[in-house]
């Protein structure tokens, strides 16, 4: 076949559609498929969100668990649920494909939510009700504990499948070598987190309301319907979908290419020229042959020929771990020169993680009606702001900005990607000062005034947020999907999940110092549990402060950074304004 004819068709290979001596070209539906993908996702969300979102409560109020052990229950499975999608990438990956984890994932979770439901409805799977006095209060036995832990174990295995391919899987069903379905994907990626918010917004409203005000057992069984139909939109919509097929492991190539570079180690590169590297014809329909760059050049002593290696009459090397092909390091070389920019973003979720925290303290102790009527605010639903925010926002950047932008900057999204997440870092830091702000006012009326501050001052900060995530995180999204190789996309979504979880650990350990910190030797401790009594305005100071210095870090690393390029042409700094 022609270079040329290559070229038109668009090759790329598909699970079922191409055999050992044949090839098929890929017909995209593009937003043909989207009501499917995105519909499937919408259910989804409102499924897993809306079983999750309260299962601290009802953990201690129907299973009867103190307050301690239903904190470290939820927080071990809050924690594998966002390690399992590494585990989850890789076996999507290597063996199964986008298509077939989610069909997997998605029936597990489905499966999970009907046995969580099922520990609601049926009275031997959870405790007998408390007395009135509360003095006869059994916890659950071994068995009905059982059941629950496997409810959650099968919703762990769910979203292990399903957070890492849900979002690459919809972009596969866009062309990425046209204009029309880059914009396509840049679109997406703005639409699926517009429906995420939604999703949030409801479970944290309608369904919360169901489960604390009228029944468990329905409001466990809407989320589980909600998410049989989930499954049913994903597979109505199966013959519309491009389904590319792994190519292997990505991570035994990672290892080959490391462990036969530190082999060769003694190897002089400056006395050899391009000519003695190991660069057979590239076959692959699924990853872009890669241009051969001069930064993290020790990986290219994997691809030298030496004596000792071997190649067979196929054109493999006999000893993959000890002679690996150009092609296999410029893959490990794009995975490292991610690492910077990624660990640079962790430190970015954690003023998130501090504000979804501690805006629920702040919230307990302000007045939260509405106007003058006696309804409250639930404070553990003043997250709907921050997704409001995201829900009106997000149409009308895509919609008129973007249009505007491109018109301005030429480039296809406005704006690069890495100055999309820069701003969202920024608005960030000017979210949490604002928060030391208003928590300051806060503190100022509770201790001098006799009435609180009321709840809807908390408003702006949330708004800001919901604003940063806006730019911030969907750009992140996109640009993993774009800058590791094609047959890494997987990982590429679990690596932002990674990221928001080792934020986690980090925020749990820098509270917990600040925590004993302040408050040693008798010192008003910041954090203290009554919020007038601490000084949790300037725990956010600290916080807007270390984010700076992580914003300067970012800019330093962004600029660096080089987009992944072509055989055909390297990209540009995906940071600046020039065109491709």
């Amino acid at each position: 076949m022609s270079e040329g004819l290559a070229k038109t068709l668009e090759l790329e290979k598909v699970e079922g559609g191409e055999s050992d001596h044949a090839q098929e070209s890929v017909e995209y539906q593009g937003w043909k498929s989207m009501p499917f993908v995105i519909g499937n996702e919408t259910f989804e969300k409102l499924g897993t969100l809306g079983t999750m979102a309260n299962q601290l409560v009802y953990l201690t109020t129907v299973f009867h668990m103190d307050s301690v052990t239903a904190a470290t229950m939820m927080n071990i499975v809050f924690g594998t649920t966002n390690m399992t999608p590494v585990l989850g990438a890789f076996i999507s990956d290597t063996f199964l494909g986008r298509y077939t984890t989610i069909a997997f994932a998605s029936v597990a979770s489905l499966l999970g939510m009907v046995l969580l439901t099922l520990t609601a409805a049926i009275p031997k799977l959870h405790p007998s009700p408390c007395k009135e006095n509360h003095q006869e209060c059994h916890g659950p036995t071994s068995s009905q504990l059982s059941v629950l832990i496997f409810a959650f174990f099968l919703l762990t295995i769910g979203a292990g499948g399903i957070r890492p391919c849900n979002l690459p899987f919809g972009a596969d069903q866009f062309n990425p070598k046209t204009e029309s379905g880059r914009r396509g994907i840049a679109s997406f990626f703005n639409w699926y987190y517009c429906t995420f918010t939604v999703a949030v917004m409801i479970s944290a409203t309608l369904i919360i309301y169901v489960q604390s005000n009228i029944s468990w057992t329905l409001g466990l069984a809407i989320p589980a319907t909600l998410m049989f139909f989930s499954c049913i939109t994903f597979f109505v919509g199966t013959r519309l979908y491009v389904r590319v097929q792994p190519e292997g492991s990505p991570f035994t190539s990672l290892a080959q290419v490391i462990v036969a570079a530190i082999k060769k180690r003694q190897v002089n590169l400056l006395e050899l020229p391009d000519k003695e590297l190991f660069d057979p014809p590239h076959h692959s329909n699924l990853v872009t042959k890669l241009p051969h760059i001069d930064p993290f050049k020790f990986f290219d002593k994997a691809a030298v020929i030496t004596s000792k290696d071997e190649i067979k009459s196929s054109g493999d090397a006999t000893d993959p771990w000890r002679l690996c092909t150009v092609q296999q390091v410029e893959v490990v070389k794009c995975f490292f020169r991610l690492i910077p920019v990624w660990s640079s973003c962790i430190m970015y979720y954690i003023p998130l993680t501090m504000n979804g925290t501690y805006v629920v303290y702040q919230a307990l102790q302000t007045d939260r009606r509405l106007g003058k009527s006696s309804f409250k605010i639930p404070a553990g639903s003043f997250v709907v702001f921050n997704m409001l925010t995201m829900t009106i926002w997000i149409p009308i950047y895509d919609r008129l900005i973007v249009p505007q932008m491109r018109k301005i900057t030429g480039h296809e999204g406005g704006i690069t990607i890495l100055q999309r997440i820069g701003v969202g870092i920024v608005i960030s830091i000017l979210a949490t000062t604002v928060s030391a702000s208003i928590e300051k006012h806060r503190r100022d009326i509770a201790l001098h005034k006799p009435t609180p501050m009321s709840s809807l001052w908390l408003v702006p900060q949330l708004m800001l947020f919901g604003l940063s995530e806006a730019f911030s995180i969907i750009g992140q999204n996109e640009f993993y999907y774009q800058q590791f190789p094609e047959n890494m996309r997987s990982v590429a979504s679990a690596v932002l999940l990674l990221g928001f979880a080792i934020s986690s650990y980090a925020s749990s350990a820098l509270m917990t110092i600040v925590h004993k910190v302040t408050g040693r030797n008798g010192s008003r401790n910041w954090l203290a549990k009554d919020l007038n009594e601490g000084r949790l305005d300037l725990f956010y100071m600290m916080i807007a402060g270390v984010a700076a210095l992580n914003f300067v870090y970012f800019i330093i690393c962004a600029k660096w950074y080089r987009s992944r390029g072509t055989a055909n042409g390297a990209k540009p700094n995906v940071f600046s304004q020039r065109k491709e």
